[in-house]
C-alpha cells in the first residue's frame, strides 16, 4: 500500500494511523518503502506512524553529519507538536536515533534499533570505487540481504543511480565518515532509555556481534534475533519483525 508523501513546512514524510507517535528513521540508501510493512501493521494497532523523508543530500556538506539529522529529527518532533515519541531506526536510520536519544533523553519515550551503525561502520560509503559497474553495485545491494532476490531490481537501480551521483557520493562518503566520527560507545552506558534490539543473525553490514555489543552497552535493552536475514528485518521478515517489536511494545506498557 502506498502512502501518499505529505509536504510541510521543510518537512516531507509520511503519516498514517491515530495514537502514540512511532517515528521511523531510514537508512542511508533505504527509501520510506522499506516500512511499507510496519506502517501497515502499526497505524492500525493505536500508533500513528510517520516516516520523515531525511535530508541525508539536501543538508549542505558541512551539516552531513549524524548530529545534524538528529537535531533535524528534534525539529520535527517539535513542529508535529509531539512530547514523547517511540522511536525506530534502520542502519543509519538507528544510528540517528540514538545520537537524537543521548541529546534529548526526554522526548524519547522507546527506542528500537536494527541493524544499527553507532559502534561498528565498515560498510558504511566503502567499496564504491567501482561505482559504474552495474554488476558490482547489484551483489552489493544483495550482499545487505540474506536472500538476495529481496534486492529487486528497483533497488538495485536505486543505489546505482545514488552512487553514481556525485553530490550524492560525496554526501554518502561524508555521512560514512561523520557515523565513524560519532561513535556511541562510550554514550551508551549513561543512554537509560528502554531499547529494544532486532537483528538478522546473518547481518553482513553489521555482524551480529555488534548487536551484542549494543545489548551489552545499553542499560535498559533488549536483544531478538531474527533467523536467515541480513542487514534489514523489517524487509525481509516483515512479519516477524512486526511481532518482535509490537511484543515488546505491550510489554513495556508502550
Amino acid at each position: 500500500m502506498a502512502h501518499r508523501l505529505k509536504k510541510e513546512k521543510n518537512y516531507n514524510y509520511i503519516e498514517a494511523g491515530e495514537g502514540t507517535p512511532i517515528i521511523v528513521l531510514h537508512g542511508l540508501m533505504g527509501g520510506l518503502s522499506n516500512f511499507d510493512s510496519v506502517t501497515e501493521f502499526f497505524s492500525n494497532k493505536g500508533y500513528k506512524v510517520l516516516i520523515p523523508e531525511l535530508p541525508i543530500y539536501s543538508m549542505s556538506l558541512l551539516k552531513t553529519n549524524v548530529k545534524s539529522f538528529a537535531k533535524y529529527l528534534h525539529d520535527f518532533i517539535v513542529f508535529k507538536g509531539y512530547k514523547e515519541v517511540i522511536l525506530l531506526g534502520n542502519s543509519l536510520g538507528g544510528h540517528i536515533g540514538l545520537y537524537h536519544t543521548k541529546m534529548f533523553p526526554e522526548s524519547v519515550k522507546a527506542l528500537i534499533i536494527t541493524g544499527s551503525s553507532g559502534l561498528y561502520e565498515s560498510a558504511m560509503g566503502s567499496g564504491y570505487t567501482k561505482r559504474s559497474d552495474y554488476e558490482v553495485i547489484k551483489k552489493k545491494a544483495q550482499d545487505v540481504f540474506y536472500d538476495p532476490a529481496v534486492a529487486t531490481k528497483e533497488i538495485v537501480d536505486e543505489v546505482y543511480e545514488t552512487v553514481n551521483d556525485r553530490n550524492k557520493l560525496i554526501k554518502t562518503l561524508a555521512i560514512a565518515k561523520s557515523a565513524i566520527r560519532h561513535n556511541m560507545g562510550k554514550d551508551l552506558p549513561k543512554m537509560l532509555t528502554k531499547t529494544c534490539i532486532i537483528w538478522g543473525k546473518n547481518d553482513n553490514v553489521t555482524p551480529p556481534e555488534v548487536a551484542v555489543e549494543f545489548n551489552t552497552l545499553l542499560p535498559n535493552s533488549e536483544l531478538f534475533w531474527i533467523d536467515k536475514c541480513g542487514h534489514a528485518a523489517m524487509m525481509e521478515h516483515p512479519d516477524e519483525f512486526n511481532q518482535i517489536m509490537d511484543a515488546w511494545l505491550q510489554k513495556n506498557g508502550f
